[in-house]
């Protein structure tokens, strides 16, 4: 609701497209996305005109020049006759919309003057500079420093890499390097302009310069609104794509493919990197160590005889990383002979490569000669050789899509030549099935309200909201961290396994007991009994905190009590645990040698199966693979323990979708007997979580 909330407060009507955009990236497993994106719609331009345009298309008909003579939706005495715009669904009783009601931005944060910050101790230090000079002062004085911008591989790199930096620098307010500016050549940007911003840039270079000029712009534009969603290009910046130097970024084709020229300031000099120099080695660029990429210069293309297009392949066509990624770009002479010509490829190498040999080949070349393209694809295939077992597998299919996308990229660079000289038409066989880009369409389904009548029963077969949906959708729902802070209130955070298996020799919660705010550690030793100690109904087979031995990386071995949830996280890092590594068993094989099962899921027997063996015409023996998974939970869990004054009762607030096996296992670790709880289930906020009570007498 955030993502729709946030679109509407920028545009109080905004495209369908804008619409089905701002949930990019969202995760919806129990709701659905056909029901949300039902109701974001109803506030679009095409749900709100109510009517499709004439020519198939979306959006008001107002806005598409079909108002008069065809008739409108919305004024009363068009084809509908509606004085009203077509409702989705009969709205609830709310107070109505009215953007003028809304919290603004407070002006006194308009006014406010940034200032410097610096703050950290001798292991991690953290700066955020408000001017250029700040910035590369710091960066002469810590030259292997991390640079935050969007900070989305940053934190990739932190948690699933084991990265750490002993200085970090937040660049987000330095006004310098998110300023443009247009020229009569070229277009430059600054390093830490986010993306969404450079769509807006890109937009008004077409608008400014025209189709023709503006190309490099437009194909800018393009990859960007195939890349991440919009939470991510709210942060993102060309700066942190390339200092990344990812191998399959998008938009670095786009920079080298253009010449773009990367300028690098540090605090003695100035340095101009053509992008063509720029990725050296794998995740390793030319950039001096004591520099920042302070901007970018895009040149325009000429007027007439230049054609640029960029290419992307991914498993889906939005919000994925690419396969394959190309940005080709190339110049004619009068004589539609190849000037200069940059075919720029990413996925096909550790870093962005262009296709040299091709290229060389190329240069000079009549470009509208049938001959060209074959020799070209042919020089393609010398310079894309991918063997068997390359990184990134899929060897021969990457290899094909960088033929495809020369192939492509030469039949719709004719319809631009033959746009320029008609003679062209006459001389090339244009492949029109090859060019165009195909779109997915706006989502849309429905739901069959009538499949189930023949079965409907009182309860079961009837359509039915879920009891906390309108507590949802208003903003109403209570979740448990909603619920106010008790006095005296801990935070409790667990003490995770770092080995897959191992057995536990020691666990020294000293030095995070000596940690401000820390009040306890807890394990399986302040359990009332052993049994208590086993959870997972009906059968109890998994210990809640391991004993002597680990059996998975993350498994739970404590707990630290703190005042603060920040003080109990990292108190939980200071927990010492020392460990005898195991064998780790991999494969079916290794465990059945090393007899290591599930006793209690061992054997699965039903009748006489011996007998049926026995009397079988045929048997067939073998082994059969699985690939099936448990997966794993999206949701973050919150759990509140109120301890009552009387009768030694215990509240507990759950966000739980199995409230009668958490009653069942609150029951065993209090030690009281399951007859005698009581357990009453409220449903609130959380999806399909319940929120649960339970008092104990």
């Amino acid at each position: 609701m955030q993502s729709l909330y946030a679109l509407l407060r920028e545009k109080d009507v905004p495209s369908e497209l804008e619409v089905e955009e701002a949930f990019d990236g969202n995760l919806c497993r129990c709701t659905g996305y056909r029901p949300i994106l039902d109701a974001a719609q109803s506030f679009s331009a095409g749900k709100a005109c109510g009517r499709a345009t004439s020519n198939g298309g979306s959006g008001c008909c107002k806005e598409n020049g079909n108002a008069n003579g065809g008739g409108c939706c919305m004024s009363g005495n068009g084809e509908n006759g509606d004085d009203q715009p077509i409702k989705r669904f009969t709205p609830p009783g709310f107070i109505e919309y009215n953007p003028d009601t809304q919290l603004i931005f407070p002006p006194s944060l308009h006014k406010y003057d940034f200032k410097p910050l610096a703050f950290g101790n001798k292991r991690k230090r953290w700066y955020r500079p408000t001017t250029l000079q700040q910035l590369l002062e710091i960066k002469s004085a810590y030259p292997s420093m991390k640079i935050i911008g969007g900070s989305t591989e940053t934190q990739i790199e932190i948690k699933f890499q084991g990265k750490s930096y002993s200085a970090s620098v937040y660049v987000g307010d330095i006004a310098e390097l998110r300023q443009y500016s247009f020229h009569d050549d070229y277009v430059e940007i600054g390093g830490n302009v986010v993306l969404t911003d450079i769509e807006k840039i890109c937009e008004e270079a077409l608008h400014k310069y025209g189709e023709r000029r503006a190309q490099p712009f437009k194909t800018i534009l393009k990859q960007i609104r195939y890349f991440a969603g919009r939470q991510i290009r709210n942060v993102g910046t060309p700066a942190g794509n390339l200092a990344t130097a990812s191998p399959i970024s998008d938009l670095n084709p786009v920079f080298v493919a253009t010449n773009t020229t990367l300028v690098a300031k540090s605090l003695k000099k100035t340095t101009e990197i053509p992008m063509s120099e720029f990725f050296v080695a794998y995740r390793t660029t030319a950039l001096p160590t004591d520099a920042v990429i302070a901007s970018l210069r895009i040149p325009l293309a000429r007027e007439k005889g230049q054609y640029l297009r960029a290419y992307k392949m991914a498993k889906r066509k939005d919000d994925d990383i690419a396969i394959v990624n190309a940005a080709l770009n190339l110049t004619l002479d009068s004589e539609q002979k190849v000037e200069s010509v940059n075919l720029i490829y990413g996925g096909l190498a550790p870093i962005t490569i262009a296709a040299k040999k091709t290229m060389e080949y190329l240069r000079g070349k009549q470009w509208t000669s049938p001959e060209t393209l074959e020799g070209a694809m042919s020089a393609l295939e010398t310079d894309f050789d991918l063997r068997f077992g390359v990184p990134g597998g899929m060897a021969t299919y990457r290899r094909s899509l960088a033929l495809s996308f020369f192939y492509r990229f030469y039949h719709e660079s004719m319809l631009d030549v033959a746009k320029d000289d008609e003679n062209v038409v006459s001389k090339v066989e244009i492949d029109h099935q090859a060019v165009g880009e195909i779109e997915r369409e706006i989502s849309s389904g429905q739901r069959d309200h009538d499949v189930a009548l023949k079965y409907e029963k009182e309860v079961i077969g009837k359509a039915k909201p879920h009891v906390a949906a309108m507590l949802q959708c208003t903003g109403e729902a209570q979740y448990t961290d909603d619920i106010p802070v008790q006095k005296n209130e801990l935070y409790g955070a667990l003490v995770l396994s770092t080995k897959a298996r191992a057995k536990i020799l020691s666990i020294n919660a000293d030095a995070a007991l000596e940690l401000p705010g820390v009040s306890d550690f807890v394990s399986h030793k302040d359990l009332p009994n052993p049994e208590a100690n086993w959870w997972g109904a009906p059968i109890c087979d998994e210990q809640f905190f391991g004993v002597d031995e680990v059996h998975t990386a993350g498994q739970p071995l404590g707990m630290i009590l703190a005042d603060t949830a920040k003080h109990a996280e990292a108190a939980a890092r200071a927990v010492k645990v020392e460990y005898e590594e195991l064998p780790a068993i991999f494969t079916i094989e290794e465990a059945i040698q090393a007899e290591s099962f599930f006793q209690h899921y061992r054997f699965i027997k039903n009748g006489d199966p011996e007998k049926a063996f026995e009397e079988a015409d045929h048997v067939f023996s073998g082994v059969i693979r699985v690939g099936g998974q448990e997966h794993f939970y999206l949701e973050t869990n919150a759990c509140l323990a109120i301890p009552k004054p009387e009768n030694g009762e215990m509240e507990i607030w759950s966000s739980t979708q199995n409230p009668s096996e958490t009653q069942t296992y609150v029951a065993q670790v209090t030690g009281v007997q399951a007859n005698k709880v009581v357990s009453r289930v409220k449903r609130m906020g959380g999806m399909s979580y319940s929120h649960c009570l339970f008092i104990y007498y």
